[in-house]
């Protein structure tokens, strides 16, 4: 017998409309990055006359003598790389000292936002556990209602929360969302392997740490790329509640100030800086700088958050 040719699925105009859409979308996201990353390498000459668009260029001036014996310049901006601006802002103690508090912050946030949400999911898989449904809709009931901006900040004030870097990791320190994808991973585990560690005299701690932990990695790093891409980019508990402690903000609360002209680095100083194009690109330096830490883990990570998402999704 002649093995059967497996036929091949032709592409159809809707998946090309998709494709089509799909690569729209994707130019829409990268574009303004690359030219944030051109604007950072390039001369500030170049920029203020607007000639970077998705490549640095550089300010090439030329004297010419006319005819007439006139002295005329001219200017031409071939491709060309320039990191002054980076030495700028790496040679900023501010936020270079920013930047390192940001990378400790999301450490610790993530660290203690994965402990909490799996001693929150895990008992809530327990069939026998009392009160279960009313606990189970109490966290619900969180996702769709909150007290608002105000009886927050009066609530963190009166806990003593305010200027204070507890601010940044305990009210956020677990996401409802996630923790029902953890909770549903867990319950897609097999009872029978509870069970059997529980009749060999394992206490439910016991299996949880060796057993469903271990079992668990792939939506562990899931839910810990989200709450970490999350912290990283947060700047609204910060600019809300951390108003008196600048020297306590978050790269992205700095990244705002820079852009608003408030913090006193030295680059925007207008003495040392007068040039618009060198603060664009000082600007351009910084926002590149503040991507890089979370873009050298979100690769490592990425084959995981598929899976993780999938698994927390449908199993249960």
């Amino acid at each position: 017998m002649t093995a059967k040719r497996k036929k091949l699925k032709r592409a159809t105009v809707g998946d090309w409309i998709i494709v089509a859409i799909m690569v729209a979308i994707i130019a829409l996201c990268v574009l303004p990055v690359v030219t944030v990353v051109a604007s950072s390498f390039s001369d500030p000459g170049a920029i203020v006359r607007q000639r970077v668009s998705f490549l640095p260029r550089q300010e090439v001036i030329h004297e010419i003598v006319s005819a007439s014996g006139e002295m005329i310049t001219d200017r031409s901006f071939p491709i060309g790389l320039q990191f002054d601006a980076y030495a700028d802002i790496l040679g900023n103690s501010n936020f270079m000292r920013s930047l390192a508090w940001t990378v400790v912050l999301t450490l610790i946030s993530t660290t203690v936002s994965l402990i909490m949400t799996v001693l929150c999911a895990y008992p809530l898989t327990y069939e026998n556990l009392k009160g279960r449904k009313i606990i189970t809709i109490l966290i619900l009931f969180t996702m769709f209602f909150n007290a608002g901006a105000i009886p927050t900040y009066v609530l963190y004030r009166d806990l003593g929360l305010l200027d204070n870097p507890a601010v940044l990791v305990l009210p956020g320190m677990i996401s409802v969302f996630l923790m029902i994808i953890m909770r549903k991973f867990f319950m897609g585990i097999p009872d029978s392997l509870r069970e059997s560690a529980e009749m060999d005299g394992a206490s439910p701690f016991r299996v949880l740490v060796q057993i469903y932990i271990p079992l668990s990695t792939p939506v562990l790093a899931a839910l810990g790329l989200m709450y970490a891409v999350g912290r990283w980019n947060g700047m609204s508990d910060a600019l809300w509640f951390m108003r008196g402690a600048p020297e306590w903000h978050p790269i992205q609360m700095v990244l705002f100030n820079i852009l608003q002209g408030v913090t006193p680095i030295d680059p925007l100083d207008p003495g040392q800086a007068a040039a618009a194009g060198h603060t664009e690109a000082v600007q351009a330096a910084a926002i590149v700088v503040a991507m890089v830490p979370i873009l050298c883990v979100y690769p490592r990570l990425q084959k995981y958050f598929v899976q993780g998402m999938t698994l927390g999704a449908v199993k249960g």
